[in-house]
């Protein structure tokens, strides 16, 4: 072996240690970098020629180190099990958080409920039974009556409100989708090629893998790395994305609460193949944005005033029905419901004074308050409006107390698989410290090598065959 391999030995040990700092600080600087995954140089040594024959000098060492790459220090596992989190904790935040809404809309337990316009208004009817000749105590009944029709309606508005918000949310989410779909299948094609002519795809998979865990988080999709680098993403086991291509979602459905149906994913390529096992944000949004009967929260505490709306009247109805006025005719409705719309909003109250309230019992006499007592012990029957209204609380009470635990939960599983992502993954500054001066140790001892080599080259160029002379 010739003294000049020395040369080129140190100068692929200089090479590899001038690369590998370039490394650390490429590291260094991306250490705050959000989805930065860290990187280490891959080298390996290069094995001495093989001479045989009557030139054979015996056994000689390497001819130094050799560059293979750079490698991006992620965990495949770890980086599914954050996209997996993430979309149970996007499902669960979103039911939890719309369920709190709902149940700030009825402003239960304080004086703003149904519940205490209920009281009001049964304690009026009390107050009229023990006063039937008082006009104030009459006017009284009409007001909380007024009142509590407009707090029902108030409170299906701010639902009806709070659906269409959800259900522009969702269709904002499915534009979301599709230019996330659309941006991971350009990153799949970039790093395909990158892969192909030899360079380094590191920093390009760092932004697909932040691309696809926001996808993931927003639908529920998952993915699978193929052979060839690229990220095959899918949605109820169909690829949104394939290699270099993305199809798009759409939704479809009423635009309104009042509307009636439910929501339909389908694909933008097949209309009539839908989309149904979708999670993520998405999947929590049309949980919530779902028809009563398929457990859409929004549809049924609607379809609750609704039925408490129809419960008040008929009771209420019924009951005014069986009594007499001041001037001893039957009393009529006392609650009207329009047609056409939703209960709820159509509730309003017949009555315009005194003398339309049938306050006694037929055959009472003009004092008597028999019927408005009958009135107001309906407050407390069994079955009654109030009771319907309490259980309709109740209820939802449980189920938001029960989505937020789960929200909670999946939060928790979302943070821990960060964690032992970024653990293996992220920038520990420290241990980047310690790699730099290793680095440069190897490089200043490289260098070294490189001039001792040259100072014998020297010797034995310039000055040999000169001693004596």
């Amino acid at each position: 072996m010739s003294t000049f391999s020395g040369l080129t030995t140190a100068s692929s040990a200089i090479a590899a240690a001038r690369r590998g700092m370039d490394v650390v600080g490429q590291n260094i600087a991306n250490q705050m970098t959000t989805g930065y995954t860290r990187q280490r140089l891959e080298t390996s040594a290069v094995g001495a020629p093989s001479v045989y024959g009557r030139f054979a000098t015996g056994e000689q060492p390497g001819n130094g180190v050799s560059i293979d790459g750079i490698a991006r220090l992620g965990d495949a596992v770890l980086d599914a099990r954050v996209r997996d989190t993430l979309a149970a904790s996007g499902y669960w935040t979103t039911r939890a958080s719309a369920s709190a809404a709902a149940e700030a809309a009825l402003a239960e337990p304080t004086e703003d409920g149904i519940a205490h316009q209920l009281s009001e208004f049964w304690a009026a009817w009390q107050d009229l039974a023990n006063a039937p000749d008082s006009t104030a105590a009459a006017a009284a009944v009409i007001t909380h009556a007024e009142t509590l029709a407009g707090r029902i309606g108030d409170a299906y508005r701010k639902i009806s409100d709070q659906w269409s918000s959800a259900r522009t949310t969702a269709a904002t989410t499915v534009s979301q989708i599709n230019a996330l779909a659309s941006q991971v299948a350009d990153l799949n094609g970039a790093i395909r090629d990158a892969a192909v002519s030899g360079s380094s795809p590191n920093e390009l998979v760092d932004q697909r893998n932040l691309l696809a865990q926001n996808l993931a988080r927003l639908s529920g999709a998952t993915g699978t790395v193929e052979p060839d680098g690229t990220l095959t993403v899918r949605i109820d086991g169909n690829a949104i994305v394939s290699g270099a291509d993305a199809r798009a979602i759409v939704l479809s459905g009423p635009s309104s609460l009042e509307a009636g149906g439910g929501l339909t994913l389908t694909w933008a390529t097949d209309s009539a193949m839908t989309v149904d096992a979708v999670g993520g944000e998405l999947g929590g949004l049309l949980a919530v944005l779902a028809p009563a009967g398929d457990g859409g929260v929004l549809a049924g505490v609607a379809e609750d005033l609704n039925a408490l709306a129809t419960a008040l009247a008929a009771s209420v109805n019924a009951q005014h029905q069986a009594g007499v006025t001041t001037g001893g005719t039957p009393g009529g409705d006392f609650f009207s419901i329009a047609v056409g719309g939703p209960a709820a909003l159509g509730l309003g109250v017949v009555p315009q004074g005194r003398a339309d309230l049938a306050v006694a019992a037929p055959g009472g006499g003009p004092l008597d308050g028999a019927n408005a007592d009958a009135l107001s012990g309906i407050g407390n029957a069994a079955g009654g409006p109030t009771g319907l209204w309490s259980d309709v609380i109740a209820r939802l009470a449980v189920s938001t107390a029960a989505e937020a635990g789960r929200a909670s939960r999946a939060d928790a599983g979302a943070i821990a698989a960060v964690s032992a992502q970024q653990s293996v993954a992220g920038v520990d500054v420290d241990e980047e410290t310690v790699n730099l001066l290793t680095l440069q140790t190897a490089y200043q001892a490289a260098a070294r090598v490189l001039t001792a080599v040259d100072e014998a080259l020297d010797v034995l160029i310039n000055r040999t065959g000169l001693v004596g002379r």
